[in-house]
């Protein structure tokens, strides 16, 4: 059984991206997740790996489109800004269908903003922040441990579908330390060989990446090729927690470190008698809106409240999914503030009480 350690977020992500099997990191310093360049410029040389610090976050994402071309696993990890940065490549990779890792460890905005913790980058995460009909799987954990897990699952999801795969992280999950264990690591060696990727071999077809298509007919083909994939990793790839929701008739709603604060409320309100649970999205996109809508027919559910680091982004998705078969309500916090349970809690009661007396 592997032994528990006490890490920081950053630094643990970038261990986890090591151990399945990475070696190969390109990104550009940004508060709050710079621990993780600096853990990757010590750690990669002592496993045989590669860190370059490019000259800016375009630079580092363009990098990453060169060696997933290889097929090599290659991760960078930024904040909000940078990822900003980074979009038009990103949207390049899902073009060329190439599978890469992107760690944003979100913090305060719009603009420069501050590095509190935010969740304001749901849009650009789930519904495409550059150009062009592309989707990228987006997870969003709600632990340290949970953030590990995921790093794997995402090389493996990426591979899969040959498509970008973002961990939307914040500022807090990439500052805190918690206990933390690392159950698999794999060695590089062992990771199969990619058919498609661009190796310099002579002894086959010509392999030609790129996502260039001057003729509306081939590239309206391309475009359909990509949909398809979009609609299998609908079908399989959804992930959801359901926190005490069986007997609920009050749903919280909520994903990332929000969610770890509500599920400490739900069980505070639990002791005083009320019915209340816990829906996380674990994956923002593909978003869980069977899921949830199926939860929303329920006759003993009274109303859904979503609780988000934004004005509420997500909100949208929740109320496209619930389709006005119960009230959505809404609480949001911006500017690096972070909610207390209490918080959460006298809201919880406020919104009984209007909708009692109404």
């Amino acid at each position: 059984m592997s032994e528990k350690i006490l890490m920081k977020g950053a630094e643990a992500f970038a261990e986890a991206a090591i151990k399945a099997g990475c070696r190969l990191f390109f990104g550009y310093p940004i508060t709050p997740q710079n621990e993780a360049p600096g853990y990757m410029a010590k750690r990669m040389p002592e496993v045989g790996g590669v860190f370059l610090q490019a000259e800016s976050e375009v630079a580092a994402i363009n990098m990453l489109y060169g060696a997933a071309s290889t097929g090599s696993r290659v991760i960078t990890s930024s904040s909000s800004p940078g990822i900003s940065l980074m979009q038009e490549g990103l949207s390049y990779i899902a073009g060329a269908q190439l599978p890469v890792v992107v760690v944003n460890v979100m913090r305060a905005g719009p603009g420069l903003g501050g590095i509190g913790p935010s969740q304001g980058d749901y849009f650009q995460a789930t519904k495409g922040g550059g150009h062009g009909d592309y989707r990228v799987i987006t997870f969003a954990p709600s632990s340290l441990q949970e953030q590990i897990d995921l790093i794997f699952d995402a090389f493996e999801l990426a591979e899969k579908y040959r498509n970008p795969v973002i961990i939307l992280s914040d500022g807090l999950l990439g500052q805190i330390m918690e206990a933390v264990e690392f159950k698999r690591e794999i060695n590089p060696k062992d990771i199969p060989s990619k058919e498609w990727a661009a190796t310099g071999r002579k002894n086959r077809e010509k392999v030609l990446i790129n996502s260039f298509n001057l003729d509306p007919d081939g590239l309206e083909k391309d475009n359909s090729v990509l949909r398809k994939k979009y609609e299998e990793i609908k079908k399989n790839e959804v992930r959801v927690e359901n926190f005490l929701t069986d007997d609920a008739s009050i749903i919280i709603v909520a994903y990332g470190t929000v969610a770890r604060i509500c599920k400490t409320a739900v069980q505070m309100m639990r002791e005083e008698g009320f019915k209340v649970g816990l829906f996380r999205p674990i994956t923002l996109w593909p978003f869980p809106e069977k899921e949830l809508s199926n939860l929303s027919k329920r006759e003993d559910i009274r109303f859904f409240y979503d609780f988000e680091l934004s004005f509420g982004q997500m909100l949208e998705d929740v109320r496209l999914s619930v389709a006005d078969r119960k009230p959505v309500y809404f609480y949001g916090r911006t500017g690096g503030n972070v909610p207390s349970p209490t918080e959460i809690i006298d809201k919880i009661k406020e919104m009984i009480t209007e909708e009692t007396n109404a």
